[in-house]
């Protein structure tokens, strides 16, 4: 089975950009045009991954296959952000997941307990701010996942990201991060014989899932972000008075990456190939999964 397990909506909100989030939203897929184009795509499994929302379910809660994932924008104990994946949750867990996101520990402890399937998204990329070593220590100690396919990082970052999993021993994962529709689909995990959801998360876990798809490139990222202003001039008309700047798209995506090929050298020159660090994080203990009672069975675990 096949599942693209990072792809954005118009539910994921404003766009993080100074200025630019004040009439911008990062995304503008529809969820119903995302369902059908990652079935048409060879896709068996489907989510969405929307920043710290499932609203966009609501329009394909019941249809074949599809499962409530979301990406979580996490501040860690150094201050820095992170964006974690988690999939495959109950509705009312996701207004636990929101209350934990700016307590790394607190959310840990709900992840484990919960034994919900998490990975650290875009390890390597400069997306969310600036990157601490202690952020490391905390991936290698607490996280099962490592992202290490991604459909608009370069192939040198995915590269790294990949050699990071392997070292780590973790899990590996692929998605599209698709913010326009172009890009859905383009990478994806794979878990060969799984024929339903559970079978496929039970095959990541056991390390028999595969990564498959596209790397990200200067063309395709511009052509995304052209793709959303286009979407956005169309939602709000007054914008496309903001026309004549679409001229500095390209000069931005094109220093955007190469920032993300020195963010990404660096964090890699300085984790790759290191021996295994006797500074642990401050909080050094999984906590065991809780034994399930006939309620969590029954759905009330929370």
């Amino acid at each position: 089975m096949k599942c693209d397990l990072h792809v954005h909506s118009y539910f994921s909100g404003q766009c993080t950009t100074p200025f630019v989030r004040k009439f911008c939203r990062e995304s503008y897929n529809d969820p119903d045009e995302v369902y059908s184009l990652l079935e048409r795509r060879g896709m068996n499994l489907f989510t969405l991954t929307d920043h710290d929302s499932i609203d966009g379910a609501e329009k394909l809660r019941g249809r074949r296959g599809f499962f409530l994932s979301e990406e979580l924008t996490c501040r860690m104990p150094s201050g820095t952000e992170v964006h974690i994946g988690v999939y495959d949750f109950h509705e009312r867990q996701h207004v636990q997941l929101q209350q934990r996101r700016n307590d790394l520990v607190a959310l840990l402890m709900y992840l484990s307990e919960r034994r919900l399937f998490f990975s650290v998204n875009h390890v390597f990329s400069s997306l969310t701010g600036r990157r601490d070593r202690e952020d490391f220590a905390w991936f290698q100690e607490y996280f099962p996942a490592v992202e290490t396919r991604n459909s608009h990082m370069l192939e040198e970052t995915n590269a790294r990201a990949a050699s990071l999993a392997r070292q780590w021993g973790k899990i590996a994962v692929g998605g599209s991060d698709a913010h326009a529709m172009h890009s859905v689909g383009t990478a994806f995990t794979e878990v060969p014989g799984a024929r339903d959801k559970e079978e496929f998360f039970a095959g990541l876990r056991n390390g028999i899932g595969r990564v498959s798809g596209e790397s990200g490139s200067f063309k395709k990222l511009t052509r995304d972000v052209l793709c959303v202003a286009g979407e956005m001039m169309r939602e709000k008309s007054w914008t496309a008075l903001l026309a004549p700047l679409a001229l500095l798209i390209p000069a931005i995506t094109w220093f955007n990456y190469c920032d993300e090929r020195l963010f990404s050298r660096r964090w890699a020159a300085e984790v790759l190939d290191q021996p295994k660090s006797r500074k642990r994080p401050r909080w050094v203990s999984v906590p065991r999964p809780v034994p399930q009672t006939p309620q969590m069975a029954m759905g009330e675990w929370v």
